[in-house]
Formats: structure tokens, C-alpha cells, sequence
């Protein structure tokens, strides 16, 4: 993988995305239907933050990590929206920043996606599997290693 190609070679193009009014069970039904553990969060065409999976199952469970009983946990889907839980103040990349920018922010934090902007607009989102998924891809770095 070249280190300096731009981000948009690997990146999710059009991601699923949520509004910051959205109801927290559409945040559950997304992550039942879907292999993703990141949506970013829109208001008006604008990116305004992202919900991890993580933090919307350490919300659903409460503050305790046992099971809720089942009604509990419906009446907080319903009574809460997703700027409720979203997290704001995003590290973010534009398509034609660097893997290598990239890779840097991923190491000096926490996250493992990076929502990737055009003129504050979502246009995309790079995650650590999609960098994963490159590297296994890349038939010259995977020749190094004889199994």
C-alpha cells in the first residue's frame, strides 16, 4: 500500500448516515442490519459527529454492564435521539489527504474511524478494517511473508 495515495482510494464512499433527531432504535436497527461499528451523524448536509457502537451499547445497557430488563431498554431507545449519545468535535480527513495522515491520527487516539469531508460535507468515512483490508489486498506486501 503507497502510504501517500489519497485517503479516497480506500475510504467508504456515501456511508449510512444519521440525523442528530433521529430515534435511538433506528440506531439499533442499523447496527442489527449492518457490519459497520460507526455512523456518522448529518444535520443539514453537514457532518456534526458520529455514533460508535460502543458507546450506543455502553448507553443501552446503562451504567452497569448486566442485561436491562427488556422494557427499560425500549423506553430509552424511544425517549432519546442520537445527539443525545453522539460524539462531537471529530478528527477529520479530506479525500485527498494521505493514508499516512491518516495512520497518524489513528495512532496518537482512541477511535477507529475517521469521517472524510469535502467543504464540511460527509463524503465518506476511513475506518481501520478499510486500511486492514488494503494491506491484505496488496499481493507485494503479502509476498513478504511466507506461511
Amino acid at each position: 500500500m503507497n502510504l501517500l495515495e489519497s485517503v479516497s482510494t480506500i475510504m467508504t464512499n456515501n456511508p449510512v448516515r444519521l440525523s442528530p433527531y433521529d430515534p435511538l432504535v433506528k440506531v439499533k436497527s442499523i447496527f442489527e442490519k449492518m457490519n459497520i461499528h460507526h455512523i456518522p451523524v448529518v444535520d443539514e448536509g453537514k457532518l456534526v459527529g458520529i455514533v460508535s457502537k460502543a458507546d450506543f451499547l455502553f448507553f443501552k445497557r446503562g451504567f452497569n454492564n448486566t442485561n436491562v430488563i427488556q422494557k427499560m431498554e425500549e423506553i430509552r431507545l424511544n425517549n432519546y435521539v442520537v445527539k443525545d449519545i453522539m460524539t462531537s468535535g471529530l478528527a477529520k480527513l479530506e479525500p485527498d489527504d494521505k493514508i499516512n495522515v491518516a495512520l497518524e491520527i489513528f495512532k496518537k487516539n482512541i477511535f477507529h474511524a475517521i469521517p472524510v469531508v469535502k467543504d464540511g460535507r460527509l463524503v465518506g468515512i476511513l475506518t481501520t478494517h478499510d486500511i486492514i483490508n488494503r494491506l491484505a489486498d496488496d499481493k507485494s506486501a503479502v509476498s513478504e511473508y511466507k506461511l
